[in-house]
């Protein structure tokens, strides 16, 4: 029985994958509890479903993730164990991660001080692995963090910009940071600097601008910038929020 638009219902196979139960969907694919037949191992299993592996745009985003997860080796960043094509349907297989997103979190409010400082320190590392190895988020937000039993994990590498090893860091980007999908600049306005909102070129200070936008919330419970558009966020810095102190 398909649920809450999801393609593959339990028991379905993937070559050595079985579908147990549907995780998520969003516009980067479907996300599905697994199991790994050969190793008896619970994974967490992204899919692409066939009719949008003709979508350009999404396949592209979809094997762009898998290259950079597998540049990627981090105890704060999910690890990818395998990816595959089953009958037209393009899949990566990472680990399964047990606990609530940070955007989970903090319906509850603002995080105790404590959890800031540790939870931030652990996504700046993974940042800087990222970076050094050449990789650009460009979608940090809370969303986009696990919160597990070991800590802070970065997910969902599907708007990430692949360039040589260091030039995120030491000579910017080398082409543009416009990826569009029927006309729109992709990411989240909460979270982008300028030059994304702008459609310029990025770099890994494009990531920082988003960690520091992460920071304020975890300690605020409240993103740093008002309005629900894009449009509106592209005007924000004009008219910043006045800071307070966290509760």
């Amino acid at each position: 029985m398909m649920r809450s638009g999801m393609a593959l219902t339990p028991g379905a196979r993937l070559g050595p994958y079985e579908i147990i139960a549907p995780l998520g969907v969003g516009g980067m694919g479907e996300v599905y509890r697994a199991r790994d037949i050969r190793l008896d191992r619970i994974v967490a299993l992204k899919t692409l479903p066939a009719e949008w592996s003709r979508d350009p745009e999404r396949r592209g985003r979809f094997e762009r993730e898998a290259k950079a997860i597998s540049a990627l080796a981090h105890p704060h960043i999910c690890t990818l164990y395998d990816v595959g094509d089953h009958n037209g349907i393009q899949f990566l297989v990472m680990e399964l991660l047990e606990g609530r997103t940070l955007a989970a979190q903090l319906k509850s409010g603002p995080l105790p001080l404590a959890d800031v400082l540790a939870y931030a320190t652990q996504i700046a590392a993974a940042l800087e692995k990222a970076h050094r190895s050449g990789i650009v988020h460009r979608d940090l937000k809370p969303a986009n963090v696990m919160l597990t039993a070991s800590g802070a994990k970065l997910l969902d590498f599907g708007l990430a910009k692949q360039q040589p090893a260091g030039a995120a860091i030491i000579e910017g980007a080398t082409e543009t940071g416009q990826l569009t999908l029927q006309g729109q600049i992709l990411g989240t306005p909460q979270y982008m600097a300028p030059e994304q909102i702008e459609g310029h070129e990025v770099d890994a200070r494009t990531d920082v601008f988003a960690f520091g936008a992460l920071v304020y919330e975890m300690a605020t419970g409240r993103p740093p910038f008002d309005g629900a558009s894009q449009a509106s966020r592209s005007v924000r810095f004009s008219r910043p929020r006045r800071l307070q102190s966290p509760r």
